[in-house]
């Protein structure tokens, strides 16, 4: 198991550049507060990934906000900003990372002539002109420089050839060339890289990486035929979130490399039993459950129901399993504590699981899984990881629920009485609806003020048994922004109101920050 330092040079060394907190989030219903932004850099520092782009500091004071609290709060990897061509975000980008211990910079502008034309109205020159600016003002504070020719899979390669030179030329130790679109096939960004490797002046003198995004579900196979054809950096994402079909899957991108060593002949300094817990967390925190058939992280990875299947893996697990489940840090026995289990080895067991004690209520936490205890006869890693999230979710929050108090009949209508704390104000509500959870919606959204659209609501039990944790997912949608909510708790109204709440806050959180989020970047 390698933990292997990004510092470690070497032309089969592949760094990975996660950037779930910056291209991830943008990804509808995955925005998270700066708590959350903070809980998932650390365990990115666990799994050791080399650099993590913490946000854009210059969209939003809560992005600036995120990405200076990481870059103080980790010691290993290299912390970035993204920043457009302009002297404003190149500014906020670098007073965001001047805490950290590897403060950098990833400047990006589109090469592409249709964004030339219709999003940028610039011509060739003109964007010349703005990277080379833009790298030159950054270099003069750091080293640590990455430019981006955003849309390169559809630009001219001669053109994208001329800029990465200059922009080299000006200090960018980084280039990077985005599928922005997710349009290319792996033959074709394969060559890509290979022309510009062999075209670019200095192209030696800097480390090539690879951006894609999963339109046409091609980002892994993109990824992985750019670090064939030179590149030695990967930028992805945990679970793959990202814009619209979202991103290289950080996990896949990663066991490809691993399990197909004798074919890629690179290596990653990944600690891929760090890859379940972040998989884990990551949903937890955004509300958004992997899907049962995902691959590397998701429930039927390892699963095998086919008998012929079955026999084949009781005689010899090489038979259909080309990795094993601790490989990727699935425990091999789930089960854990008890109610006669202590505080030391709840705290010990939240910190295996890939939580940070230091970022949640662990009083609260404990006093939680107590009483889970008293309720289950028996609780699993994920139940204690619910809890867990349960209270981060709870954090600096402007609508914490108190109370709910269900009343449902065969022969009446279901009525919901529900206590919240609105800004620490105490308030009230009760109503009626079409079943207990709806009936509980509408009193929240009487005492909440606001009434979005509901557009997803799911439950699943964490764990098997009619004891089990459940947790619902719930997407809501108002004046164009939509978040993810998710609560888990033993009763499932209780489980849906958590949910509920848990997105409204987020809805707030996103409004007040709305404003500036209006570049997508590579």
């Amino acid at each position: 198991m390698s933990t292997t330092s990004s510092n470690h040079a070497g032309a089969d060394y592949v760094k990975i550049f996660d950037t779930t907190l910056r291209d991830g989030e943008q990804s509808p219903g995955c925005t998270m507060n700066v708590e959350e932004k903070v809980a998932i850099a650390r365990q990115l520092e666990r799994l050791n990934v080399d650099i993590i782009e913490a946000g854009f500091a210059a969209s939003s004071p809560g992005d600036f906000e995120a990405v200076r609290r990481i870059a103080e709060a980790l010691e290993r990897p290299a912390v970035l900003s993204l920043s457009r061509t302009r002297d404003e975000d190149v500014d906020a980008a670098l007073k965001a990372v001047e805490g950290a211990r590897r403060p950098g910079v990833h400047i990006f502008i589109a090469t592409s002539d249709i964004h030339l034309k219709y999003k940028l109205n610039m011509t060739r020159e003109d964007v010349l002109n703005a990277a080379t600016w833009a790298v030159t003002r950054a270099k003069r504070h750091l080293d640590h420089i990455e430019f981006s020719c955003e849309d390169a899979s559809r630009s001219d390669w001669d053109y994208m050839a001329k800029i990465c030179a200059e922009v080299i030329r000006a200090g960018a130790r980084i280039i990077n060339l985005p599928d922005t679109t997710g349009h290319a096939i792996p033959e074709e960004f394969g060559r890509m890289f290979a022309y510009m490797r062999e075209h670019v002046a200095g192209a030696d003198e800097v480390i090539w990486s690879a951006h894609c995004h999963n339109d046409l579900g091609l980002a892994v196979a993109n990824s992985l035929a750019a670090v064939r054809n030179g590149a030695r950096q990967v930028e992805c994402t945990i679970n793959g979130i990202g814009e619209r079909a979202g991103n290289t899957s950080m996990e896949e991108v990663v066991m490809a490399i691993r399990t197909r060593k004798d074919l890629m002949e690179v290596r990653t300094g990944i600690d891929t039993r760090q890859i379940y817990p972040a998989s884990r967390l990551l949903s937890q925190i955004i509300g958004q459950p992997v899907p049962p058939n995902k691959p590397i992280v998701g429930d039927n990875a390892f699963a095998h129901e086919a008998g012929i299947h079955q026999d084949g893996v009781l005689k010899n697990k090489l038979t259909y399993e080309i990795m094993k489940p601790e490989d990727i840090g699935i425990p091999s026995n789930k089960l854990v504590l008890g109610k006669h289990s202590g505080r030391h080895a709840f705290v010990n067991r939240l910190q295996e699981l890939g939580v940070d004690p230091a970022t949640i209520d662990v009083e609260k936490a404990f006093a939680a899984f107590k009483a889970l205890c008293d309720k289950k006869k028996i609780v699993y890693d994920d139940d204690i990881l619910a809890l867990a999230n349960e209270e981060t979710r709870r954090t600096a929050e402007r609508f914490e629920l108190v109370d709910v108090i269900v009343m449902s009949s065969s022969r009446t209508e279901p009525r919901a009485e529900v206590t919240m704390r609105v800004a620490g104000e105490e308030r009230n509500a009760a109503a009626t609806g079409d079943g207990m959870v709806d009936a509980c919606y509408k009193a929240i959204y009487k005492i909440a003020g606001i009434t979005p659209a509901l557009e997803r609501y799911s439950v699943k039990a964490i764990t098997g048994g009619t004891d089990a944790l459940g947790e619902v997912s719930c997407l809501v949608r108002e004046d164009g922004m939509t978040v993810a909510g998710q609560g888990a708790h033993s009763d499932i109204v209780m489980a849906s109101a958590l949910a509920l709440v848990n997105a409204l806050n987020r809805l707030k959180a996103r409004a007040a920050g709305a404003a500036a989020r209006a570049v997508e970047g590579p």
